[in-house]
């Protein structure tokens, strides 16, 4: 986790299985973060990005593990609820729900996510500070 003026940044923790395969798709170290600050939640995860303000959050908590082929390589869109997962191991990540759904995987924003999963390297530091909004 990073701290400055702007915020809190969390990096993404990527497992050796998952960083070729993000590769692909335009996704690496540096277009992989979280920040939190300045009221609002911003997540990249390579060409895709999210930001919704913190009052958008309904719940957080922590979740995982994953399974490999539904988390493995671009952010995934689950068609059972419409949730957004920006995942680099299968491991653990934090679970948000919001309050109204927010855009995300596509550019048009016609699909919209009542919640987003991302497996940043720190998720318990993120959940703490996401609950304390």
């Amino acid at each position: 986790m990073i701290v400055d003026a702007c915020g809190r940044e969390f990096r993404f923790r990527f497992d050796p299985s998952y960083r070729l395969a993000a590769r692909l798709f335009g996704i690496r170290d540096d277009s992989a973060v979280v920040r939190v600050g300045a009221g609002e939640l911003c997540a990249r995860f390579g060409p895709w990005t999210v930001r919704t303000p913190l009052r958008n959050i309904a719940a957080v908590s922590l979740t995982g593990p994953y399974a490999f082929v539904k988390t493995v390589g671009p952010a995934h869109l689950s068609f059972g609820d419409r949730g957004l997962t920006f995942a680099s191991n299968n491991t653990r990540g934090v679970f948000v729900e919001f309050v109204d759904p927010i855009r995300g995987i596509d550019p048009f924003g016609l699909v919209r996510h009542p919640n987003l999963t991302m497996t940043v390297a720190e998720p318990a530091e993120l959940v703490t500070l996401l609950d304390a909004r």
